[in-house]
């Protein structure tokens, strides 16, 4: 099980000039029609982007072979890669450390002021979002939706710059892996037997803490949880779609919470996602679970979260779903899943 760490990427910056750190939340697929045309193999399409954004790490699409300058080399210099290497921005860092960027924007104003020729550290951008290499593609997806940037630095646990992303990486990135992921169903509609592996004799139970604010480990259940699935050859589109509720309830928690436990449950052919935290509560379940409402506070907001689609997503994936809030004590939601594709939980696979 995922051991829960406090990651130190959403704290403010030190000191003015240091790049500051700020990490993006619900994934930037808010208003996905889950219901929408099917792929190959009966999944929609929706579906299989969504539990790809969440499955792929920002090191899976960053860029790694950076063009950078240090501090004391002439914005002129930065000028002619960007020309010669059809880029808009040059990281400026030393010995692995990141100081800051200059973007297109830094040499325009150049050359209006006539300083092109000064260091690029008298000029830089230093108050810089970054990501962390290993945090969810999803995050990356929401902040470019958030903030008008073209790219985002790329820094490693150990806060040395390690790659760049940008939206045409992450593009190029979710189109091969969805050919791969296209072709795989179609090998598997035209007669591989996916089956139900061991069927209603399946048990498992897990669980899983979840740390409030713990972004570094957000999304490691859920991982867990499709890798448990997948190892017993459950059907892969009820993986799938089980592996999305974990993954909206892990988050939330993590987000929203003061953090809880994940617990996951098979058993008698139907499997069971429960996320049970230890507080706020709510004290109206109804209005949270609607398209676009978020009892995220502005500070959540201001990191990128709160678009309000966690709770309706976990719904739209799930066969039954239930949820029960007391404020001040806590909320539980109960997702649960028939493990055989076509049935509902309750009903009777077809003879």
């Amino acid at each position: 099980m995922p051991r829960a760490r406090r990651s130190s990427v959403a704290a403010p910056p030190d000191q003015p000039g240091h790049a500051s750190a700020a990490v993006p939340g619900d994934t930037g697929l808010a208003a996905v029609d889950l219901a929408a045309e099917p792929v190959p193999g009966g999944e929609s399409s929706p579906l299989v982007l969504l539990e790809m954004i969440h499955r792929l790490k920002v090191r899976d699409v960053m860029c790694t072979d950076l063009l950078t300058l240090d501090r004391q080399a002439p914005l002129k210099r930065a000028q002619e890669l960007m020309r010669a290497n059809n880029i808009s921005g040059v990281p400026i860092r030393e010995s692995g450390r990141l100081y800051g960027l200059v973007s297109i924007d830094d040499i325009i104003r150049a050359l209006e002021g006539g300083y092109i020729h000064e260091p690029c550290g008298r000029h830089m951008t230093t108050h810089l979002i970054v990501l962390e290499d290993d945090m969810p593609v999803s995050f990356a997806l929401r902040y470019f939706g958030r903030y008008k940037y073209g790219r985002f630095p790329v820094l490693n646990r150990g806060r040395t710059l390690v790659g760049i992303v940008s939206q045409r990486d992450i593009n190029r990135v979710l189109l091969r892996e969805l050919t791969r992921e296209v072709e795989r169903l179609e090998r598997g509609h035209k007669g591989v037997n996916v089956g139900l592996g061991e069927g209603d004799r399946l048990y498992m139970l897990c669980e899983y803490p979840v740390v409030k604010l713990d972004f570094e480990n957000a999304g490691k259940a859920a991982n867990e949880i499709k890798i448990l699935l997948r190892d017993r050859h459950t059907d892969p589109r009820v993986t799938r779609r089980i592996a999305v509720a974990a993954y909206e309830l892990e988050l939330n928690m993590c987000v929203h919470s003061n953090g809880g436990t994940l617990t996951f449950l098979v058993s008698n052919g139907r499997a069971e996602v429960v996320a049970k935290d230890n507080g706020p509560g709510m004290a109206d379940v109804e209005w949270a679970c609607r398209d676009g409402t978020s009892t995220a506070n502005d500070w959540i907001r201001s990191l990128g979260f709160g678009a309000g689609m966690g709770l309706p997503n976990t719904k739209r994936v799930s066969d039954t779903f239930e949820i029960r809030s007391t404020p001040g004590k806590g909320t539980t939601v109960r997702a649960g899943f028939a493990l055989q594709p076509g049935t509902r939980d309750g009903e009777a696979p077809p003879a």
